[in-house]
């Protein structure tokens, strides 16, 4: 009589291609990325950084109710999508605004969901930061976690039907994986032969519970041998080391016809939302570390400088550049008119029900009686 081990004697390697100051990592095999494409990602990464403490402060005045940084996981988001396909689809967590940007998702498109203004594609429906773009084939983020990844599965399978040559992406933390749907989508996936990558972010914590309460094993990425998923451990603050192994994944789910897991180990550098006070349950040291030595932006702009493709002069004009762009998109979002109270009953019904007919009518009528209590730029 046997048992199987609750765990393996090692752990499983994590895949790295740069050392922490730049460096290249000496006999690594790594998908090779152009000049054009090292610079956009770079340019990306630090856009995406100005954006979260822009908004972040935009949060802190009173501007928008609510936001989300992607600091200290830039090279996630970022380096995965410039190993996909734009034909790829993507359904994201919420820290995943860089593969929008990667795609062409303007500053001001930006701007406009975070304020709810009537340019908005959501209508001022949904908390800001839950973007999505149908153009750039990209789901719209939803706020429950995990419900992303059964669904996931469903619509790679609807392209393997169709014989797609692209795959689905489906983001998530290390904290969705105690979901269900996790379990449920994975399985799901394998079974059926989707072509799908999840790419799991394992930050650290899943808000205030770290990963040592949330699991006994070796991380995320032993569960995909669970399902019968092929998996791999990369380095998430090495932007080539993230986007070789989303190269690699893509080519595998497409051309196998497989799901693939990902598990990509980072740092949450900023508080989980703006409702959290992350000072709270962990060390300020721990922050500061992961903040200066680990940081991905940093260290990917060392690689690219270091070879000859970035500069001192470049670096200043993009940041400069970049901050201006932003502070105007937001004052054009500020000026811009909200959606009418209409917009909160349309895109569901055909034909509205009674209840909602009866819903809407009194909303209006308490509008009417207690106008201060709502605001004056909303359209009755």
């Amino acid at each position: 009589m046997s048992f199987i081990s609750e765990s393996s004697q090692t752990r499983v390697p994590c895949y790295r291609v740069l050392e922490d100051d730049g460096d290249l990592i000496s006999d690594c095999d790594f998908q090779q990325v152009s000049k054009e494409d090292a610079v956009k990602m770079y340019s990306n990464m630090v856009t995406l950084q100005i954006m979260d403490n822009i908004f972040y402060e935009a949060q802190r005045q009173g501007r928008i109710s609510f936001y989300l940084t992607s600091a200290g996981e830039e090279a996630i988001s970022i380096a995965s999508a410039a190993a996909l396909s734009e034909q790829d689809i993507i359904l994201p967590q919420y820290r995943e605004p860089g593969v929008l940007l990667w795609r062409g998702f303007t500053l001001q498109e930006f701007a406009d969901q975070c304020f709810g203004n009537k340019a908005d594609y959501g209508k001022g429906r949904q908390m800001p930061i839950h973007y999505g773009s149908k153009k750039h084939n990209f789901f719209t983020i939803s706020s429950p976690i995990a419900t992303q990844l059964p669904q996931a599965a469903g619509i790679a399978y609807s392209l393997k039907m169709d014989n797609k040559k692209a795959c689905v992406v489906s983001y998530i933390g290390d904290g969705g994986t105690s979901e269900g749907d996790f379990h449920a989508g994975l399985n799901f996936a394998a079974v059926m032969e989707a072509p799908v990558i999840f790419f799991c972010r394992n930050n650290g914590w899943a808000i205030s519970t770290n990963v040592s309460e949330q699991f006994r094993s070796d991380g995320i990425v032993v569960k995909g041998r669970a399902y019968g998923i092929r998996s791999i451990r990369v380095d998430g603050n090495d932007a080539l080391a993230v986007y070789s192994a989303v190269s690699a994944a893509r080519e595998m789910a497409i051309n196998e016809q497989r799901p693939i897991l990902i598990e990509a180990l980072t740092y949450r550098v900023g508080h989980h939302s703006t409702s959290d006070d992350s000072t709270k349950y962990r060390q300020l040291d721990e922050i500061v570390y992961w903040k200066k030595a680990r940081n991905p932006v940093n260290r990917f702009r060392n690689w690219v400088q270091n070879i000859g493709w970035w500069s001192e002069q470049q670096e200043t004009q993009l940041r400069n550049s970049v901050r201006k762009q932003l502070l105007e998109a937001i004052q054009v979002a500020e000026k811009t008119e909200k959606p009418p109270l209409s917009e909160l009953f349309t895109d569901v019904y055909d034909h509205p029900p009674s209840n909602l007919e009866e819903q809407e009518k009194h909303l209006r009528e308490t509008v009417t009686r207690h106008p201060k209590d709502y605001p004056s730029d909303i359209s009755v």
